[in-house]
């Protein structure tokens, strides 16, 4: 569950479905601060033993703060099923909110740098996360909330509200240059081809 770094309160997250992704521009929800945030959604099949240890180390984190156990108003981890009517959520799924208030590292499979722009990253994708829990004790309350630290592209996934990027190749056929005499495209959809040729 833990990471390289010696922080017993983080906590990698790997193989996760990435929600609600902020991750190259920060986001702020009605009279809040923007900040940069995701919620990562964890299969209990899959991640039943990490929900657990998760669990435990947010009511350890509480009680070692709180010297006893408190009712908390914020908790960085879900049940799915408070989000019946979202997809992706509901029965078998627990989600984990996360944010801070600078960009994070966002990179790919070897680790290089990914931008909104290349457009690997959407709700629905696989990552690998590292988040850092945190308890808060203030006047908005108690609670033990959650840092998102980094996100690695794993794979992809079904899109969740919003569309996978699309491979231009399976749409198109490539055309001659401007003012070229016309030649056969060199590759695309043959069905795309045949609805040209009706023209």
């Amino acid at each position: 569950m833990t990471t390289k770094a010696t922080d017993p309160a983080i906590v990698k997250l790997p193989n996760v479905r990435l929600s609600f992704p902020h991750l190259f521009e920060a986001y702020a929800m009605e009279g809040s601060e923007p900040k940069f945030s995701a919620n990562l959604l964890l299969d209990i099949e899959h991640h039943g033993k990490l929900i657990d240890q998760i669990e435990a180390l947010i009511e350890r984190l509480a009680l070692d703060e709180f010297k006893k156990k408190v009712p908390l108003k914020h908790r960085c981890l879900h049940d799915g099923n408070e989000k019946l009517d979202t997809e992706g959520y509901g029965d078998g799924v627990f989600f984990i909110s996360a944010s801070r208030k600078t960009r994070p590292p966002v990179v790919d499979r070897d680790l290089s740098p990914l931008t909104a722009e290349d457009g690997k990253i959407y709700a629905g994708c696989y990552v690998n996360a590292t988040i850092r829990l945190w308890v808060q004790n203030n006047k908005w309350g108690k609670g033990v909330n959650a840092e998102l630290r980094a996100i690695q592209f794993v794979k992809d996934g079904e899109s969740l509200g919003g569309a996978v990027p699309v491979n231009v190749e399976n749409e198109f056929d490539a055309l001659p240059a401007e003012g070229a005499s016309e030649e056969t495209p060199r590759r695309g959809n043959r069905k795309a081809q045949d609805a040209m040729d009706e023209f």
